[in-house]
């Protein structure tokens, strides 16, 4: 430290070119690549458009298939499925001929991501098939010697359980005129609708207080409410079964599937 005139001046260093030396800091961050971006979306709409098979093989090697295998490779690494018979990378090769399969049924026109339909197409197919494996060495193995806990099931509940719930939402809504005639029917399926899609906003979930909001939603009395509820009802439970053995809700209003 120099004194000057009783002013203090701060010791500055230098480099050999006698330039002061710049303070060491951190290195800009490089930018990550997205490996599952929009271009890979227009890619897969393209694939889809195309009804050339040597176009499509060339837009899947070229555009798609890194980033489905990244994509496999990432959510079986994440969720840690441990009841597979085989290898990682035969999993990851299952997973990514699934999604190649189902390519055909993603629809951009319905709103959704590339990323995130096919993000819950291969983890629900991996949740699948991890699950009935567990199961099949439940039948041979001591309960008591098998990790049980959802971590090693290879799912995460909540997360689970919000998407199937938007799945079966989806399904209501763009099934509701063809499983009622008559308006005020209509009207009242789609109040239930509006009610299950603003769910995060309701805090009294009994059922008197929601019959209360459907009346004023729709002037109707609770006996018609209650007999296009039983409509629903009777259509969730099929859902659920079908969901429960094939690992897919078939919506037969846009051919696609949830899988």
């Amino acid at each position: 430290m120099l004194v000057t005139k009783n002013k203090e001046v701060k010791k500055t260093n230098l480099t050999k070119a006698g330039k002061p030396k710049k303070k060491p800091g951190r290195k800009p961050a490089k930018n990550k690549r997205i490996y599952f971006g929009q271009p890979v979306q227009d890619a897969i709409i393209r694939y889809n458009a195309s009804d050339n098979d040597g176009e499509r093989n060339k837009i899947y090697q070229q555009e798609i298939h890194k980033a489905f295998d990244k994509l496999a490779e990432n959510i079986i690494n994440r969720f840690k499925f441990t009841y597979f018979d085989c290898g990682f990378n035969d999993v990851k090769h299952e997973t990514v001929a699934f999604m190649v399969i189902n390519l055909h049924k993603y629809d951009h026109t319905k709103g959704s991501k590339a990323f995130s339909y096919f993000s819950v197409v291969a983890k629900n197919y991996l949740i699948l098939h991890n699950n009935n494996n567990y199961k099949k060495l439940k039948s041979h193995t001591e309960v008591s010697a098998l990790d049980t806990s959802p971590r090693h099931l290879g799912w995460n509940k909540k997360d689970f359980l919000f998407d199937l719930t938007e799945e079966i939402i989806k399904y209501f809504e763009s099934n509701i005129p063809g499983m009622f005639k008559k308006k005020k029917d209509i009207d009242v399926a789609y109040a239930i609708i509006e009610i299950f899609k603003r769910r995060e906003e309701i805090e009294n979930f009994n059922k008197k207080s929601l019959y209360i909001l459907i009346r004023e939603m729709t002037d109707v009395n609770t006996s018609h409410i209650t007999k296009v509820v039983n409509v629903f009802k009777k259509k969730y439970q099929n859902i659920l079964n079908e969901f429960s053995e094939r690992g897919i809700i078939e919506n037969p209003t846009d051919k696609s599937s949830f899988f």
